[in-house]
């Protein structure tokens, strides 16, 4: 089958190649975005391959499916950038993968808190300028303070037993209780219990209509003065413009962020020699107390690998069998 990858960087294309060799298909590569306007260059191809931060919208799969495109394979496990329903009426199969290294994300979370905490990143610096002054870097002992983990799937649950070997209470929000979790001692509660008893509140859930700005003037209102807010799921689980009032106000003490809610055009790329035109994002890199990542948390060889693989049976699935385990609908 003939597979046309948008959006795939070096090291997509090295895991992509590596895990073809036990399929058949024929793999061709762009490294732009998909989006209305680039979906015509999927023209004779059967598949296409996506990411997170490109637009599968209305517009982008009716012109797929014009082109013949028939089936689309995710690289990521969440699929909010796609119109599922839209999908379904131009008859496009839609496949992601579910699962790659829920250690990637969950460490990531963990590296956030620590050096937010331990202020390593203005550290670094400091040193490199021979500055060795401990002023402004002082941090507390995670040891018996108290997390809420927002979201205990599997990088929920991975994350709680991170933080359960530092010797944090554990509380947890989730309509769903995972009973790993509540074997390790985690404490389900309310949204609102939990910002207000929590020192560090960690979001590891998906974003859907019902989560979009759940992190918003009412959550944040709720929360302890100084709280320390990390998002490594997805960025429009955050209201930015509340954050931002939460951080000029103390509320929010420390924010660290791998996901932004309008990170499409500004992650997986050099912007290092223009100008960002995005204010609200360019306003929260002002703040000394904020530590933002370019969705980089799933970012290893482990995960790689593992949607390299995925990604390959899910095109080989649907070429032999006309689905996918892992297809997604509206």
């Amino acid at each position: 089958m003939r597979v046309l990858s948008f959006n795939a960087r070096p090291y997509d294309r090295e895991y992509l190649e590596q895990a073809s060799v036990e399929h058949t298909h024929q793999l061709d590569y762009l490294d732009i975005r998909l989006n209305p306007q680039t979906a015509p260059l999927a023209a004779g191809y059967q598949a296409i391959t996506a990411f997170v931060n490109d637009d599968l919208s209305a517009d982008t799969l009716k012109v797929l499916a014009s082109l013949g495109v028939q089936f689309i394979a995710l690289r990521c496990a969440g699929f909010n950038q796609v119109d599922l329903s839209a999908a379904a009426e131009q008859q496009i199969k839609v496949a992601r993968v579910p699962a790659y290294s829920p250690y990637a994300v969950a460490e990531h979370s963990m590296a956030l808190i620590l050096a937010l905490n331990r202020h390593t990143h203005r550290a670094y610096q400091r040193v490199r300028e021979q500055n060795f002054s401990l002023d402004g870097l002082l941090g507390f002992d995670l040891h018996g303070k108290t997390v809420g983990i927002v979201g205990t799937g599997k990088i929920g649950e991975i994350f709680a037993g991170i933080l359960k070997g530092f010797g944090c209470r554990l509380l947890a929000y989730d309509p769903y209780p995972n009973p790993a979790c509540e074997a390790m001692g985690v404490s389900y509660n309310s949204l609102e219990y939990l910002c207000r008893e929590s020192d560090i509140i960690s979001l590891h859930c998906p974003l859907t209509p019902e989560t979009h700005h759940l992190i918003g003037n009412e959550a944040i209102s709720w929360m302890k003065h100084g709280v320390m807010l990390i998002n490594t799921s997805r960025g429009g689980l955050v209201d930015t413009a509340a954050v931002i009032e939460g951080l000029k106000s103390g509320k929010i003490g420390d924010l660290g962020l791998d996901v932004y809610e309008e990170e499409g055009g500004l992650f997986f790329q050099d912007m290092s020699q223009q100008i960002i035109q995005d204010d609200v994002f360019s306003r929260l890199q002002t703040f000394p107390n904020v530590l933002i990542t370019g969705h980089q948390a799933y970012f290893t060889a482990e995960a790689l690998q593992n949607i390299a693989a995925t990604t390959l049976q899910n095109l080989t699935d649907f070429e032999q069998t006309g689905q996918s385990v892992n297809e997604v609908k509206a």
